[in-house]
């Protein structure tokens, strides 16, 4: 560290004697400055020491302007050096410094100025170096934290400790980690924040609390989040794709029995217990955002897949409304316009695509969290690939689609509200805001252009199926 004030004015074979009535501060001197002008003040940055001979500090007026002036500057002390100039410190000087509170101190002819230079100089240097030492240690161990197997919790550890400061780290507006110290230490912390950059538009922040040493570091901690957290990206985009060609195989039902339930392993998926499938959709340009978004922590252990633009987690058998709630706030959070849907837990891969196709139907509903109906017709058809339903809505309900787009007579909105609302036309004409008889003219027109009538049961069974699959494509 710096010398000291006191510590050099008390360094053996200098010599240097206090001659003033100011007291002596316990502070570093940064730097020495020998100077023989009468005003040093543009030349002097605080914290040096000056030193000077007064060769050309001849009048008491120059004198006090010159003590006045270091003081000015910030600096610590002035060492007068005898024997040229003066055989003494000047009295106007030193009375002036006194007023001031500025030290003064006699430095003798036999000592150089550059003997206190060196001495000031080599302490500085060998903090330099120390400061350097530490820094290269210390980035040695957030390396060896980084690597240790536990990642980004071990490094904020570390850095913690390193800083002996709190530490957390947020991604998207959620916490991604943090590492803290004992709760006595938490009262009304204030936060320097950091931002990582990792190339995505992920809000990424390092925020530590004050006050903490050790600063150099951060630049350091930084870029070593930046490069895992980018790697975290790349691995997640990449399982991602792997795991849903692997859920795309399984729910189109190519690939089944024994060898799904190997592969699904593989993939982190026990088939032979109960699964859920989570469904998340976001906004059309938000979905290049999902193959490499962190999922909370409550999912580090489900596997996590991209099927048809969609991200979906596979969990063991819970409360799957609330985890679909954490799941849609957390998405909240983090700024996607999310829906979250979820299926019934069940084993087997079979069942994974039941899971999956009552998640898609819920999906459909359009709210921010969506629960399922469980093991609907709709859903068991679907998972059944002998089922055409596509094309029985294709050929049911093209000449509705031919003619709301050619005009606009929302048939294909009429029938779905009449279907969800239990063939009530009166509950359909308050949800659209029409009139009794607009709502039975277009479900005339829907029974003469397909030739099915939801007023009967049969047909109404025909016309649901065939929304729901049309909805579910």
């Amino acid at each position: 560290m710096p010398i000291s004030l006191p510590t050099l004015l008390a360094s053996p074979g200098l010599g240097l004697a206090n001659v003033g009535s100011a007291p002596v501060p316990d502070v570093p001197v940064g730097w020495v400055a020998v100077t023989e002008v009468e005003d040093p003040h543009p030349f002097l940055t605080g914290g040096e020491m000056v030193l000077t001979t007064g060769v050309r500090h001849t009048t008491a007026v120059v004198q006090r302007r010159f003590a006045a002036r270091v003081h000015e500057a910030g600096a610590v002390a002035i060492g007068f050096g005898l024997g040229l100039g003066h055989d003494q410190v000047p009295p106007a000087l030193l009375r002036k410094a006194d007023t001031l509170g500025l030290p003064v101190f006699e430095v003798p002819y036999e000592t150089p100025f550059i003997a206190i230079g060196k001495l000031v100089a080599d302490a500085l240097s060998a903090e330099h170096l120390a400061r350097l030492e530490s820094l290269l240690r210390n980035h040695g161990l957030l390396a060896a934290a980084l690597l240790s197997g536990r990642g980004l919790s071990q490094l904020l550890q570390e850095l913690s400790r390193i800083l002996g400061a709190d530490v957390e780290l947020s991604q998207y507006g959620a916490q991604v980690a943090a590492a803290t110290r004992p709760a006595d230490h938490l009262e009304q912390r204030l936060w320097q924040r950091f931002p990582v950059a990792t190339g995505l538009q992920d809000r990424c922040t390092l925020a530590i609390s004050e006050p903490y040493h050790a600063a150099e570091i951060v630049d350091y901690a930084q870029s070593l989040i930046s490069v895992e957290l980018s790697n975290q990206a790349r691995r997640r985009s990449s399982d991602r794709m792997v795991v849903g060609q692997l859920l795309a195989d399984v729910v189109s039902g190519s690939l089944a029995g024994p060898n799904a339930v190997a592969r699904l392993a593989s993939a982190g998926i026990n088939a032979e217990t109960k699964q859920s499938v989570l469904m998340v959709d976001v906004a059309s340009g938000q979905r290049r955002a999902l193959a490499t978004l962190p999922a909370p922590s409550a999912f580090d252990t489900a596997a996590t897949a991209l099927v048809d633009g969609r991200l979906l987690f596979v969990t063991p058998e819970s409360d799957g409304g609330a985890t679909a709630g954490a799941l849609a706030e957390f998405l909240h959070g983090a700024g996607f316009t999310a829906r979250v849907a979820y299926g019934g837990a069940y084993a087997h891969p079979s069942g994974l695509r039941w899971s999956y196709y009552e998640a898609r139907e819920a999906l459909n509903r359009g709210k921010p969290v969506n629960h399922p109906d469980r093991l609907s017709l709709t859903s068991l058809l679907m998972v059944s690939d002998d089922v055409p339903l596509l094309d029985l809505a294709e050929e049911t309900l093209g000449p509705l689609v031919a003619f709301d787009r050619t005009h606009d007579a929302q048939l294909i909105r009429t029938l779905t509200s009449f279907l969800s609302l239990n063939g009530s036309v009166a509950a359909v004409a308050d949800e659209l805001g029409l009139h009794r008889n607009t709502v039975r003219y277009r479900l005339q027109h829907i029974v003469d252009l397909t030739g099915f009538d939801p007023a009967i049961t049969a047909d109404r069974v025909h016309l649901y199926l065939a929304v729901n699959a049309r909805a579910l494509r």
